[in-house]
């Protein structure tokens, strides 16, 4: 298995789900960056942005590397559409104070990319950036950052692990009564079917979970986590550090890669 380097601290909890899962495919598949350059078209360099969390991949190249290592990309392209999600919020928040403070690596994610990966295919050297491809990014990063919100409104309406929302009522309310917080709380039924562990709240074995993510599914492993005799801190179905915490203990008892993130390998460690 490969020695990746440590991902950026910065780096948003959805962009950082779909990276260490496509580490996770190249590790399996066996194939070097060279070989899978070869298969998938795009260069050993471009991979290596990409498995860096330097630029986030083109959905084209995310299922250009399933297929080339014999993996469905249904799954992998659903959580490349949340990671671009967020990495547009982030060129949004960027381009909101200026064209000029947009980083190299987020034009890298759109024009600068494409052009590396058509250079190792023709072999033809690129045209040198010009204020206009400039200008042209920022005016995306405005469009993105408007779609990103009308996808927001609609995730919010019918997502399934969105965070729940303080309803409307509650910002009407007057300075001298402030609403009460009414934080979720689950009750764990834990019992064993089929040779599995279930907490009578979720049944799902491959949801991805990590920071920031609530909703029954996080309830489910918290229970299962605290059954494992790790502790989560409360069963309110709000995946925090504390429970990262203990996810990261119970994928090394597993001997599985301690990532923080749950997904369906720590589902079947946790459900044994």
């Amino acid at each position: 298995m490969s020695r990746w380097a440590v991902l950026p601290a910065e780096l948003d909890p959805r962009v950082r789900q779909l990276v260490v899962r496509l580490r996770r495919l190249k590790d399996h598949s066996g194939l070097s960056l060279r070989q899978l350059a070869a298969r998938t078209g795009y260069s050993p360099k471009s991979w290596e942005r990409y498995l860096g969390g330097r630029s986030l991949p083109s959905a084209e190249a995310v299922e250009a590397l399933a297929r080339a290592v014999g993996e469905d990309p249904t799954r992998l392209l659903a959580c490349h559409e949340v990671a671009a999600e967020a990495w547009g919020n982030r060129r949004a928040e960027a381009a909101a104070t200026g064209p000029e403070s947009l980083s190299s690596e987020a034009v890298e994610g759109t024009e600068a990319t494409e052009v590396t990966d058509a250079t190792a295919v023709t072999g033809a050297r690129p045209p040198g950036r010009s204020l206009r491809v400039t200008l042209m990014a920022g005016t995306l990063a405005l469009v993105l950052a408007v779609a990103t919100a009308v996808l927001l409104v609609v995730r919010l309406g019918g997502g399934e692990e969105e965070r729940p929302t303080a309803p409307l009522a509650a910002t009407a309310t007057s300075a001298s009564a402030p609403a009460p917080q009414s934080t979720p709380m689950y009750t764990c039924r834990i019992e064993r079917t089929d040779g599995r562990w279930y907490a009578g709240i979720s049944r799902t074995r491959g949801a991805i979970l990590a920071t920031g993510h609530a909703g029954p599914e996080v309830a489910e492993a918290q229970c299962l986590l605290r059954r494992a005799g790790l502790s989560p801190g409360g069963i309110d179905g709000i995946f925090g550090p504390v429970t990262e915490h203990a996810v990261k203990l119970a994928q090394k008892r597993a001997g599985l890669v301690v990532d923080g993130i749950i997904g369906p390998h720590t589902w079947k460690a946790l459900r044994r």
